[in-house]
């Protein structure tokens, strides 16, 4: 099964510009996900904000992004980019978790979440910080 790693870069209000960009530049189908779609709105201000949001080009391109929300820090310089991990199935995507928390910062334990079955993010010992998640469909409706 497929594991794969995907730069998931962030911003600060500017996704959907960046994505919409990206995808002017690579092609490839856009899917953008909003806060208020996902049903996580914590500032009506930020609700139609790109809660998760990815470019995915037949040549193999893919990149994500999202729009970090103001109650957390943000600053381009110091955490502009996460690496993604994402897997196909639990135990899969247990097993890296497992693996990469050694010595790690855990930001958000790894557990289902409304958008996937498991979604975590962690500060891995060297200074990286990792979401990781298992790979659901989206269904706007």
């Amino acid at each position: 099964m497929p594991v794969n790693a995907v730069t998931h870069l962030n911003f600060r209000g500017d996704a959907r510009a960046a994505l919409t960009f990206y995808q002017s530049v690579f092609a490839g189908q856009i899917v953008m996900v909003t806060y208020k779609d996902a049903g996580n709105v914590q500032d009506p201000s930020e609700a139609d904000q790109v809660m998760w949001g990815q470019v995915a080009a037949d040549s193999g391109f893919r990149v994500m992004a999202y729009d970090v929300p103001s109650h957390l820090p943000w600053d381009q310089g110091e955490n502009a980019f996460f690496v993604s991990l994402r897997g196909e199935t639990v135990e899969e995507i247990t097993t890296h978790w497992e693996r990469l928390s050694a010595g790690a910062v855990i930001v958000r334990p790894l557990e289902p979440a409304q958008w996937a079955p498991l979604y975590g993010m962690l500060k891995d010992r060297f200074g990286v910080t990792w979401v990781v998640d298992v790979v659901s469909e989206y269904d706007p409706s």
